[in-house]
Formats: C-alpha cells, structure tokens, sequence
C-alpha cells in the first residue's frame, strides 16, 4: 500500500482512510503497511508507527494487516516491531533482506530469527534487485522450522525459485512480490501475492489470484492479459512513483514524493495514462 502524502510533503491520513477503504472494498484479503511501496525509507519512526496504527484504525478487523517494520538494522527491525506489536491489530510483520550491509548467510538467519523471536508472524521479503542479497534457500529452510516463520514474499522475478522454496519447505506459504509473475508463480504453488497493482485495481488482482487458485487459469490468464501492459507499466519508473502517479491521474491522491524519489517525467505521465486508459480506467 502506497502511503499518500499531501502538498506539503506530510502523511496524509485522510487519503490514507480512503486507500484503506479502496482495498476494503475491493476484496483483497489483507494490506502491507509501510513496506517499501509506502516509502518506507523517508517516513520518520513517528510517522511510521501512525501509519500502521492508522491503517489498523482504518481497516476494523475487515482484513488482515502486514506490517512492514523491516530494517538493514536488527536493531531497528526489533524496535519497529515491538511497536507494531505493542499497537495491537498486526496480523504479521514483512521483513526484508537487510539491503546494503549484505550480511553472510548466518548474519541473514540470526537477524530474521531475532525477529521471529518477537513473537509476530513473519513474511520474509527476498527482493534482491533492492537489497543486493538473495536470502539462500539454505537459510530460508532453516528458518522455515521457526513457527513464527509463516511466509516468503518472492521478488526476485524467478518462477524456479518458487519451485525450489515449496521443494525444500512446502508448508511454507510463499507470495509473489511481482504483479507480472503472480500467475505463473501461482501455477507451481505461490498463493497469493503482494501486489503494487492492487493500489489501483484491487478488485481485478483479488478476482485474478482468486481464479487462479481456483484452478481456472483461463479466466485468470485473461485477466493476466489484459492488465499485462499495465503491470509493466507501473515499473518504468522506480516504484512507488508510477503508482502514485497512476493514483493522481484517476484524482485518488497528490503525486508527492519525499527525496531522493520525486515525480515522474511527462514522457513516463503519458504512458502511464495511455495505459490507464487501454483498460478502462480514464475516459
């Protein structure tokens, strides 16, 4: 979920009761607060325990709520957590890969452990385009055995990995954390994914997974095929810019960022309402 900010550059809590609602009512079976779509590198540690709290308040026990309090700091991962915890109403915890420390495989698995230990369910983040360091599936099987240890989101954009996790551990639930290869990673044993797209289209990508997991792959692939397009398109800027932008080209939220991230380009602003526009979005 992105986090929208007004034209002053603050948290907008009012847009952010409407995004939560928008994903209410399209169906989706629970939101990541504060993950790196929510800029979480710019919010400060107020603003980022508000977010989660206010997203809680917002959501009313309709759907469940990831918190995302991961850090390249253990330290800090810990002290997010807590809060989170402490706050009440978090269902789960998204931890990413620590990014630019890179630390060996028994760093990666003392610091997602040290969380576990917390006592919040944990969806491990392998995002590896982001941090610079893939989680091994050594360390993701050894993990596996902590019971708080509940599931991976897989953004590495490889379908074999997801074969290769639910081989070694296949009571691990495994999310894709890219909106163009939800289906296909689906079709070898994903269940579900954490979807940048579903800012826009949640009812689509929840009737989309949902008939996939259905077992009705043609009525999900046609679906796949009509937002392809638009999928990519959401990924010619660094996300979260495109989806926001998307967002404020339908009148939903302000296209503001927090540097270093900034808006878009008019060349990238007209893709994106080209695209917007191929799937019925924009008149």
């Amino acid at each position: 979920m992105i986090t929208p900010f007004d034209r002053t550059g603050a948290v907008d809590y009012g847009k952010l009761r409407e995004v939560v609602a928008g994903q209410v009512a399209g169906g989706v079976e629970g939101i990541c607060a504060v993950g790196t779509t929510g800029e979480s590198p710019t919010l400060t540690h107020e603003e980022h325990h508000k977010v989660i709290e206010k997203t809680i308040e917002y959501a009313a026990g309709r759907l469940a709520i990831i918190a995302g309090t991961g850090a390249n700091s253990t330290a800090e991962a810990v002290s997010l957590t807590k809060a989170a915890i402490a706050m009440g109403g978090a269902d789960a915890t998204l931890q990413v890969t620590p990014y630019y420390n890179k630390p060996n495989a028994e760093g990666l698995y003392r610091h997602f452990m040290t969380v576990a230990d917390l006592g919040l369910p944990v969806v491990l983040y392998n995002v590896p385009g982001r941090s610079g360091r893939e989680i091994p599936l050594d360390v993701v099987a050894r993990l596996a055995r902590h019971p708080n240890i509940v599931a991976i989101k897989e953004a590495a954009g490889s379908v074999d990995r997801v074969s290769a996790v639910k081989d070694l551990v296949p009571d691990l639930t495994v999310l894709s954390g890219d909106d163009t290869l939800a289906l296909p990673m689906i079709s070898v044993g994903a269940e579900g994914v954490i979807s940048v797209a579903s800012n826009i289209i949640p009812r689509e990508m929840s009737d989309m997974v949902r008939q996939a997991l259905a077992g009705d792959f043609a009525a999900a692939l046609a679906a796949h095929r009509k937002y392809y397009r638009f999928f990519r398109d959401l990924f010619i800027d660094v996300n979260p810019v495109m989806a926001k932008e998307a967002l404020a080209l339908m009148g939903k939220v302000e296209n503001v960022f927090r540097l270093p991230l900034c808006e878009t380009t008019e060349k990238n602003r007209e893709v994106m309402r080209e695209s917007l526009r191929r799937v019925g979005l924009l008149g």
